[in-house]
């Protein structure tokens, strides 16, 4: 189910992306006409910074008309802890009335309004109350009173209080998509087994603790990067497209209540530096919602604003920027090629005592008391697979500075993130880092139902958690670090054979190249881990010897478009589906020697979808053996939080003052009980 909202152009544009919803609703998080946000269910770190907004809903038209489209505009709120006498907002976090806000949205009540494009219209009444917080554990009840006895009942949960740091840094990995069968068809393909035994593991084989999230967002059950990166960094479930903030319906998307991030807090408390590295464009959903708020994860110019200076007209916590920031996405950089204002936020990002590379020559020799910005090209890294065997397809216009060029001085995740914890260890000394690094085009290429491409960046991730405990051995930090690694979401992604290529490509007609898939006794054996004769990669330990052997895997997602399927190494990127008269259908030009598979979504989609499925969750360090069993997404960032000693029952500011002075902290105290 997705929430279908028309705040906006851009907003209903990226809701209507998921044009396969069962059910569309006038607000997600809001069956009545009465809408508390946070909304019921929701749990806090104490301490931590939040808004609450509250909306009254008049519908003009439609099956819920009422009131004849005029909202209650003197509703009135109350809180309670536990059984404590219920007071207004006002008087229990000490503020001023806020000023009452008043605005119009429309959506569709389902399939057949959108078609005949009827929407239903709204008139909103609401208040928002500006960086709050609950420092006393225990559960907190809201109610919502209007229209002459209607009330709305939100209950909260004040987390236990953890004030004691037990890991001084936390490295952070996101395999973005990652999911437990991929990381089976990564070994498979890069280690060797004798008699269905390995000879050799993966990194992640390695780690003492396993568990699994769920990664359902706040009102659809499927997820995308952006508000699963919410929860996972605030604790706090949001809505699709939604980064640190929960979704309200307000024309602007940026006035959404906000929730405070762990770097936010980690900066807040106890003054340490943190950094994001990531294979994407940097302000892509999964590094940027470590420090973006916004309802549109589109708004890239804005985010990386944000990043760098805080949150505009918003006296949010500013973390003064990362210390250590590199990636792709230099049209967020280059000014006028979509940055902020058309800005140079290279300049700007100077201007603020960074380092800046524009490859890897630069990032390596980049000085590590320094804070470091490092963007590699125009949009997101080129892929592994790419980069170490397919070099030719490295021959496009994606030069960082802007100029007509290929880039091909490239670093990898491996490279920047080593450098990252060089730089973190440097600047965050005693006070420790936090850093997230991000495999992204494990996603980005299991859309494209490009397999061999997205296990490629898998297996350079689990290199780089290789590199990265040596790293922290060679610092003497590795005890002193907790590691995790994980995923945002899933794909439904599985192996169930091979392939024998030779004999599909001399095939002429689908059912008879179906016939090289092997199943069961006649899936054999991997070849990836035997050498191709007269070719050497040398790529390294812990990856393929032969990418391109006769018998592949033969692997696919439960969700896909029409496409052509032949399981053999693409020497190009895919593009599975091409659009004729505004649907997809089997893209020809690619894998012609394939097979034509149906899809099974709408025809308005061109890639694979996330799926449901739970993704794994590997620790290792202080409190590694607090992340096994099963447990929500929003419970990652609590695990993390509590190792770092973030639940605080008091108004900390210490931590952003000792680095940079009095007056960075959060300013005046804020509510309690």
């Amino acid at each position: 189910m997705l929430l279908r909202l028309d705040f906006t152009t851009a907003f209903l544009a990226a809701l209507l992306s998921g044009a396969s919803a069962q059910t569309f609703r006038r607000f997600g998080t809001c069956p009545t006409l009465g809408c508390v946000i946070p909304p019921d269910q929701q749990d806090f770190l104490p301490g931590q910074e939040f808004d609450i907004r509250f909306e009254i809903h008049a519908p003009k038209n439609g099956s819920e008309a009422f009131n004849n489209g005029v909202p209650d505009e003197k509703f009135t709120a109350t809180i309670a802890k536990d059984r404590g006498r219920p007071r207004s907002l006002n008087e229990f976090f000490k503020l001023k009335e806020p000023a009452l806000e008043k605005w119009t949205f429309s959506w569709f009540e389902d399939l057949f309004a959108q078609d005949a494009n009827t929407p239903s219209v709204v008139n909103v009444a609401s208040k928002a109350y500006r960086r709050v917080a609950l420092y006393e554990p225990g559960t907190y009840t809201v109610t919502l009173n209007y229209f002459s006895g209607k009330t709305t009942t939100a209950k909260w949960t004040v987390r236990p209080l953890a004030t004691r740091k037990k890991a001084k840094n936390v490295i952070f990995f996101i395999g973005d998509g990652m999911t437990t069968n991929m990381i089976t068809a990564a070994r498979l393909l890069a280690h060797k087994t004798i008699n269905g035994k390995y000879q050799t593991l993966l990194s992640l084989d390695d780690f003492p603790v396993l568990g699994h999230q769920m990664t359902h967002s706040i009102d659809t059950f499927i997820t995308d990067s952006a508000n699963s990166a919410s929860a996972l960094y605030t604790g706090h479930k949001s809505t699709v497209n939604a980064l640190g903030v929960y979704a309200d319906t307000s024309p602007d998307p940026l006035d959404d209540p906000k929730v405070e991030t762990i770097v936010e807090m980690l900066f807040r408390i106890w003054g340490s530096a943190w950094g994001a590295v990531s294979t994407a464009f940097i302000a892509d959903a999964t590094p940027i919602a470590l420090s973006g708020h916004s309802r549109l994860r589109s708004q890239y110019g804005v985010l990386i604003d944000q990043a760098l200076n805080g949150v505009a007209n918003y006296s949010w916590t500013k973390t003064d920027g990362p210390d250590a920031y590199f990636g792709g996405g230099a049209d967020q950089f280059i000014p006028g090629s979509g940055s902020f204002q058309g800005k140079d936020y290279y300049a700007e990002f100077a201007r603020k005592g960074y380092s800046v590379s524009l490859n890897k020559t630069s990032l390596l020799s980049a000085p590590t008391d320094k804070k470091a910005l490092g963007i590699f090209c125009k949009n997101n890294l080129p892929v592994w697979l790419d980069r170490h065997i397919f070099p030719e397809n490295l021959e496009i216009n994606n030069d960082p500075s802007g100029a007509n060029k290929s880039a091909k001085d490239l670093p990898g995740l491996k490279e920047m993130t080593l450098k990252a914890i060089d730089v973190l260890h440097s600047r965050g000394g005693k006070d420790g880092f936090f850093l997230m690094s991000e495999a992204a085009s494990i996603d980005k290429q299991m859309h494209a139902l490009d397999y061999d491409r997205a296990l490629g960046d898998l297996l350079e991730l689990d290199d780089t958690v290789r590199a990265t405990i040596a790293k922290l051995k060679e610092l003497r930090i590795l005890d002193d670090t907790l590691i995790v690694v994980s995923a945002d979401h899933g794909h439904g992604f599985d192996v169930f054979g091979s392939s024998d290529t030779k004999y599909a490509a001399a095939q002429t007609e689908d059912r008879a190249k179906r016939n090289a898939v092997g199943v069961y006794q006649n899936s054999g054996l991997s070849q990836y881990t035997e050498p191709k004769p007269g070719v050497s990669y040398n790529t390294g330990a812990n990856f393929p010897l032969n990418w391109d052997p006769r018998y592949v895997i033969a692997a696919g997602l439960g969700a896909n478009p029409d496409h052509r399927e032949d399981y053999g190494v693409g020497k190009t990127p895919r593009s599975p589906a091409s659009a004729r008269n505004g649907e997809y259908y089997v893209n020809d030009k690619d894998r012609p020697e394939g097979f034509v598979v149906n899809g099974t979504l709408p025809t308005s989609e061109s890639q694979g979808v996330h799926s449901l499925t739970d993704v794994p969750v590997y620790a290792r360090g202080p409190c590694q053996e607090t992340f096994g069993g099963t447990y929500s997404n929003i419970d990652v960032f609590y695990k993390i939080a509590n190792c770092l000693g973030l639940g605080h029952g008091r108004n900390v500011t210490e931590g952003a003052e000792k680095r940079f002075g009095k007056g960075n902290g959060t300013g005046k105290g804020k509510g309690h009980d």
